[in-house]
């Protein structure tokens, strides 16, 4: 869903949305009837008419993402990628359909919504080893036929599920990710997670299989890691190495919890921008929780967030642009055009374009498609290939979590929608940050990942400012009504005591585990 706003007088535009064969959504223009037509042969019209005033924009409901709309003429599409190529556009795409793209994401309040995502770990009973793509594919196929998932394929290999809104996808080593429906209160979200869990364990148990909820992979090594038959992670599997040293970590043993939210404007976007950056580092502390590697603490209490200093600097960090005056959906794209791509998706395949930018793609100088120019669908593919603590697509992504049991899966995004979803918390956070210095939010960042909330930060530790943000969240939860402060009681008690989960791993694999980490797989097993 997505609002169609619109600048200057009344008008009224004929909105035609074509679903291709292959399922796709194209954006083409109104303006030229002949191609229109001829597209129309080739697609199925499943979406409908539309007329709208500046002062009484609609909201139009499609069965998948959102549609935006340009100032004059052309209907703004987008696909889920990666799934077919979109057809031909009619019309290169310009700087102003990219920026127009974000801008298609605004929302009336009434309207925003909650998603939750978040990746495990599988693993062997056994032996604790990670599970292979074969008990991988076993254990999707079981999800599918019990509980009525349709199945997502790669060539001949299943990669993820879809039902409804969520889907389930796989990381490069076989993390298990849920990305849940857009769902309004927390009460929704904690059930989803718990039905997953529920359907996950129900097939996973019957083959010996169960799943761990943290950071970082605490006792093997990459070498140990099955690799996903996924075109795109042999793509950035090769790439990596060549522009960090913790690239292939990151690929293949971390593991995040992640909430995506909405924003009514331009102006309420980059405020909420603003807040979620200033904040990560609290949020990496609150939820830090990967303090092993291979089999030892590694001198981190989120060894994950830690890996992100170095897997490419490029795509990664804490944006301090966003703090400019001149922030907007415009200087999000002019960053967006010049990270390096990765790939482009072309007849079932990924083509590697590596060292190139989409600012090169969108002149037709991309020497793996010479000549070609992109469809929004490439623009949405390759802003899922930027990674920095947020992310902007048509909402924005709070990244700077650690993954954690199930508890604490529900906290995450109660700890940022009583943040950011409530304007007097919002405001506040705002106030308390105002006058932070890019220096203090980047030690901030820097530092978390060893000392959490034991990080010095001006006259005190950051625990104290954690203490009053927790506040704050809680504050804008109870004022939002439903009941749902008591989804914070995880991180309230990490403020309480000054102690993060990952201390608590550390303070029982000194103490009672005897210096192994084989316990952690039963104390996090969801």
């Amino acid at each position: 869903m997505a609002l169609v706003s619109q600048a200057g007088p009344s008008y009224c535009i004929r909105t035609e949305i074509i679903r291709c064969k292959a399922g796709n959504h194209v954006g083409f223009s109104m303006t030229n009837n002949i191609e229109a037509s001829k597209m129309k042969e080739l697609c199925a019209v499943f979406s409908s008419l539309s007329c709208n005033s500046a002062k009484n924009a609609q909201m139009l409901h499609v069965d998948g993402p959102g549609v935006g709309c340009k100032r004059g003429h052309r209907v703004i599409v987008a696909a889920s990628p990666p799934t077919e190529d979109a057809v031909i556009a009619t019309e290169p795409l310009t700087r102003q359909d990219l920026i127009d793209y974000l801008a298609s994401g605004c929302k009336p309040k009434t309207n925003w919504r909650i998603g939750t995502e978040h990746e495990k770990f599988g693993f062997e009973f056994g032996t604790l080893r990670p599970m292979k793509y074969e008990q991988i594919a076993e254990l999707l196929n079981g999800i599918a036929e019990r509980f009525d998932w349709e199945k997502v394929m790669e060539g001949d290999k299943i990669i993820g599920l879809k039902q409804g809104k969520q889907s389930i996808s796989l990381e490069p080593g076989g993390q298990f990710e849920l990305s849940g429906a857009p769902l309004e209160t927390l009460h929704q979200t904690c059930a989803e997670v718990n039905s997953h869990l529920y359907q996950v364990k129900a097939v996973a148990e019957e083959m010996g299989i169960g799943f761990l909820g943290i950071g970082f992979q605490p006792k093997w090594g990459v070498k140990d890691i099955p690799v996903m038959p996924k075109g795109r992670y042999e793509i950035m599997r090769n790439y990596m190495p060549k522009v960090g040293s913790l690239g292939l970590d990151m690929m293949f043993r971390t593991c995040t919890v992640q909430v995506n939210l909405d924003f009514s404007s331009e102006d309420d976007m980059i405020r909420k921008f603003r807040a979620g950056l200033a904040l990560q580092p609290i949020a990496t502390a609150l939820f830090a929780n990967s303090p092993f590697t291979e089999g030892k603490p590694n001198g981190y209490l989120s060894m994950r967030s830690q890996i992100w200093t170095d897997t490419d600097n490029n795509r990664t960090g804490m944006l301090p642009f966003v703090f400019d005056d001149s922030f907007g959906f415009e200087q999000y794209v002019d960053y967006a055009l010049d990270v390096p791509m990765y790939f482009v998706y072309r007849k079932k395949k990924y083509i590697d374009c590596t060292g190139m930018t989409f600012r090169d793609f969108v002149a037709g100088k991309l020497p793996c498609i010479p000549g070609e120019l992109p469809t929004l669908n490439d623009w949405e593919n390759h802003l899922t290939t930027i990674f920095p603590e947020v992310r902007l697509k048509r909402y924005l992504e709070m990244r700077g979590a650690d993954g954690g049991p199930w508890r604490r899966l529900c906290a995450l995004p109660a700890f940022w929608v009583g943040i950011l979803y409530d304007e007097v918390s919002l405001q506040k956070v705002l106030d308390i940050t105002a006058d932070w210095t890019t220096e203090e939010r980047q030690m901030l960042r820097n530092k978390v990942p060893k000392t959490g909330l034991k990080t010095p930060f001006r006259d005190g530790l950051l625990r104290h400012v954690a203490e009053d943000v927790v506040q704050l969240a809680k504050d804008g939860l109870e004022r939002r009504g439903f009941k749902e402060s008591g989804f914070l009681n995880e991180v309230a008690e990490v403020v309480r005591t000054g102690v993060t989960p990952a201390e608590k791993l550390l303070e029982l694999y000194n103490g009672k585990w005897e210096q192994s980490v084989d316990p952690v797989f039963e104390e996090l097993l969801y």
